[in-house]
């Protein structure tokens, strides 16, 4: 929710974001904390969308693989609509955990936009090494 409304606009921002490091942190100033915070998500997010890609392709061969074995009458989901399935509602969860009242008393805080972003970066992680594990077990 909240990541759904701030995130096209930093997203839109024209100006090159400041260079992140603890530097930036330690003098505390919360507009350039927002933006590396929303940077370290967009970097997770990419590499979530390449492991998707990877993980996809694996879904869809296994899909093909058993295609020769499944009862004409089957009709669960195979491997790739059931990874879509559980995408979109892992997508719903995610932007509404990390928009909900955890975040009331700082609604509308100047920290609301960072903490909204760590908290997506860290379930985007969290996601990307579940994919990464889903695409090949032996990991």
């Amino acid at each position: 929710m909240i990541a759904s409304l701030i995130l096209p606009l930093l997203l839109q921002s024209a100006e090159p974001l400041p260079e992140c490091n603890q530097a930036e942190a330690d003098r505390g100033i919360q507009p350039e904390m927002n933006q590396c915070a929303w940077r370290e998500f967009r970097i997770a997010d990419a590499e979530l969308n390449t492991q998707w890609k990877i993980t996809v392709a694996a879904m869809k061969e296994r899909d093909a693989d058993w295609a020769p074995y499944r009862d004409a009458n089957d009709t669960r989901l195979g491997w790739f609509d059931s990874l879509l399935e559980a995408q979109r509602a892992w997508l719903r969860y995610r932007d509404a955990h990390c928009g909900m009242d955890r975040y009331a008393p700082i609604s509308g805080g100047s920290m609301e936009p960072m903490l909204a972003a760590f908290c997506m970066r860290e379930l985007t992680q969290e996601r990307t090494e579940q994919l990464r594990h889903l695409a090949d077990p032996e990991l």
